[in-house]
């Protein structure tokens, strides 16, 4: 329905899917269980790749082909990927912080962070879909990464689901390290929380990073949610920040994973598409013949070039349907926190909101509240 994944590739798409979840459901254990794990995936490896991204940057200033030609500045150059990679790793970092007590972490005033840096990412992700929408209204056109994207209405009520999403968050103030000091808490982002977001962040990922969102928007989402429902409740947040580091580092050294090249080819027979290219890696071949782009690097000067889909054909009923459900779902759920905050008189982003939950009950017995 939303992927094209049938026929020959069926096989090499599903089994990538479950290699992916399972790698990134172990990895995000291995960062959370000890502070030895916690310190090499988030602080470790991060100032590594930077010496890596900073390497490639200069370069590619002074003409060095091997920078020129490395995937990473060849395939995820945009400021979008950066933005997420740190955005993500200072996450983990600062609900180290708070699990652990280090520093400001114990500090009463330092428990809005984590809403405060979940906020910040969920605006990046709502920036890209408002630029989405303004360079390809009801049109194909080029990102700085050789993406084809389509943009509309989907990116527009995406982009308010996003936004709403961000005050759907409730009991900013109440979050705690666990008793076993291997998770950072926060009860109240209950199942109703998960769900909403895990809606919206498949829109955006189907809309913006089409080409990559059958692991990014399935697996890389699946991942915190499963270890969240079944057995560390109440550390999704923490769950989704750890895994979407560890997706967006990888993902930013090896784009290949999963990149569909202009000549419609495929670097490994995994990589998967939706079904807004109708005739799957032929659609993206034809949309550079159309659009008259020969070269096999994305230049400056072809970024934003537009495709109208008379001429290649699009299908964007599904980006409509999942944006339309995430806005809906968002909507719905700002609307059950203000009406139960009223009932109760409370202040929701102070006090804890789902308290009757069975969620919110079993991730409390877990919080050190001292």
């Amino acid at each position: 329905m939303f992927f094209q994944v049938y026929g020959a590739n069926a096989l090499s798409q599903w089994g990538m899917m479950l290699v992916v979840l399972l790698g990134l459901i172990l990895l995000n254990e291995f960062a959370r269980r000890t502070k030895f794990g916690g310190i090499v995936t988030f602080l470790v490896v991060p100032l590594a790749l930077t010496a890596y991204f900073l390497a490639i940057w200069i370069g590619v200033r002074s003409g060095a082909q091997w920078a020129l030609q490395n995937q990473t500045h060849v395939y995820m150059a945009g400021w979008f990927h950066y933005a997420k990679l740190y955005a993500a790793t200072a996450g983990c970092i600062g609900f180290m912080m708070i699990k652990y007590k280090w520093g400001i972490g114990a500090k009463h005033w330092f428990k809005p962070f984590p809403f405060v840096i979940v906020a910040i990412n969920i605006l990046i992700a709502c920036v890209s879909d408002f630029e989405s929408a303004v360079n390809g209204w009801n049109k194909w056109w080029l990102t700085s990464e050789g993406v084809w994207q389509y943009g509309g209405w989907h990116n527009v009520m995406n982009g308010v689901a996003g936004l709403l999403n961000i005050f759907c968050m409730t009991a900013w103030w109440k979050v705690y390290p666990s008793k076993d000091k291997k998770d950072m808490i926060w009860a109240d982002m209950t199942w109703v929380y998960i769900l909403v977001y895990d809606i919206w962040n498949f829109a955006y990922t189907y809309n913006c990073l089409p080409t990559h969102s059958w692991y990014c928007g399935i697996a890389l989402l699946l991942a915190p949610t499963i270890a969240a429902l079944l057995w560390n409740r109440g550390g999704w947040i923490q769950n989704r920040a750890n895994t979407l580091a560890i997706w967006c580092m990888f993902a930013q050294v090896f784009p290949l994973f999963q990149e569909t090249f202009m000549n419609g080819k495929q670097w490994f027979s995994w990589a998967t598409l939706p079904v807004l290219y109708p005739q799957g890696a032929d659609t993206i071949s034809k949309l550079y013949e159309v659009a008259g782009i020969t070269s096999t690097t994305v230049t400056p000067e072809i970024v934003g070039t537009t495709v109208d889909p008379s001429l290649v054909a699009a299908n964007p009923t599904m980006m409509l349907v999942i944006s339309t459900l995430a806005l809906v779902t968002n909507c719905a759920a700002l609307c059950w926190i203000i009406a139960i905050a009223k009932k109760r008189h409370i202040n929701p982003y102070k006090e804890d909101v789902f308290t009757f939950q069975k969620y919110y009950k079993d991730s409390m017995a877990r919080a050190d509240v001292s």
